[in-house]
């Protein structure tokens, strides 16, 4: 998939610089403090169909081409892989950027809307995956640098074979995944890895919207999350029966959905995003509502944007990518320009118990 172009001359009027240098990795035991003022801006940056072909490359054209660097970068972790993404997360170290890991109990060929494959829940409850488990964990330990870890995300839609409702409705698909994320918890903490920063992470709104399918059911306790994280997506596909959405209306609710959880943890928006279609809503407009509404919503302290492009099953294309025209892009650059937007990570040491 091709990138659009953008011509040489509007970028250089925009200017391409990147807004600080590279942080250095932290040394000892530190983690990632909670910004004071501002919020932490990321993305995902198109990394390949298994979403883990990072690259130093990939980010620095990004960051080029949105004139800022990043505080945090986003890759997958499939669990169809077996491995663990040490050199990715390497690399986004020392490029200066906090790495952000989907780690995700999926199988190949990553279908969507299939249901519970080999790495269903109940085989991990089983204790099939704990050698898997252990040596993700022992990888993490031996990293030793704080990252960000989205588990299971979007549990609370109907399309990732841990979604709730592939287990049963009322408590049957809630309680799974809650025991679920503190059996994983458990014994990667156990294996030392306490570098770990754990993102329980949301849909915005739940599918299907049922009482016993909101947020709250599946928290898995305050004891076993770090932040609070909610995908926000606009409009992705040419015919979807919603159609295009206001941002504020795609965050406010969710927002204060998810604060009830914890009176105190960080929110991110671990995943946001909106596609191109000039028909049925103007995108620059909607990156520019986006940025004037996030700043308002005092919990909210990182961002990342999913940039990434398409084809679908009918041929059609949806296109997320910042530069999916001149003036989304321009209109992405002037909101990350606010310094509200921080490039670059904050440490502090850990608190000792």
């Amino acid at each position: 998939m091709k990138h659009l172009l953008v011509p040489f001359i509007w970028l250089v009027a925009m200017g391409c610089q990147r807004a600080a240098p590279p942080v250095p990795a932290p040394s000892g035991p530190m983690t990632i403090a909670v910004p004071a003022e501002g919020a932490y801006l990321g993305s995902y940056v198109d990394f390949g169909e298994t979403e883990d072909h990072v690259t130093i490359e990939s980010i620095d054209k990004y960051e080029s081409r949105i004139g800022k660097s990043l505080a945090i970068v986003a890759s997958s972790s499939y669990w169809g892989e077996q491995t663990f993404p040490l050199e990715n997360l390497r690399r986004v170290t020392r490029h200066g950027s906090i790495p952000l890991i989907y780690w995700s109990p999926w199988d190949k060929p990553y279908e969507q809307e299939k249901g519970p494959d080999r790495f269903s829940l109940k085989s991990i409850l089983e204790g099939k995956w704990d050698a898997y488990i252990d040596q993700w964990a022992d990888g993490a330990k031996a990293f030793g640098q704080p990252f960000f870890v989205s588990f299971c995300n979007e549990m609370n839609g109907e399309w990732f074979p841990w979604s709730g409702h592939f287990y049963g409705e009322e408590k049957g698909g809630p309680e799974t995944f809650k025991k679920t994320w503190r059996y994983v918890v458990d014994r990667v903490r156990a294996r030392g890895a306490k570098n770990i920063v754990w993102v329980f992470h949301v849909n915005n709104y739940s599918e299907p919207q049922d009482d016993w399918n909101t947020c709250a059911q599946y928290y898995p306790g305050s004891d076993y999350v770090d932040w609070l994280g909610l995908s926000v997506y606009g409009m992705q596909f040419r015919n979807q029966p919603a159609g295009w959405a206001e941002f504020r209306d795609l965050l406010d609710y969710p927002y204060q959905e998810i604060s009830q959880l914890d009176p105190k943890k960080p929110i991110m928006l671990a995943e946001f995003g909106v596609g191109e279609f000039p028909d049925s809503g103007d995108k620059a407009q909607w990156f520019r509502d986006a940025f004037a509404q996030m700043p308002k919503y005092p919990r909210l302290k990182a961002a990342v944007y999913w940039h990434e492009r398409w084809q679908n099953a009918d041929e059609s294309y949806s296109n997320l990518r910042v530069n999916s025209s001149p003036h989304a892009l321009q209109a992405f650059r002037e909101g990350i320009a606010n310094p509200f937007w921080l490039s670059a990570p904050i440490y502090q040491p850990v608190k000792k118990n």
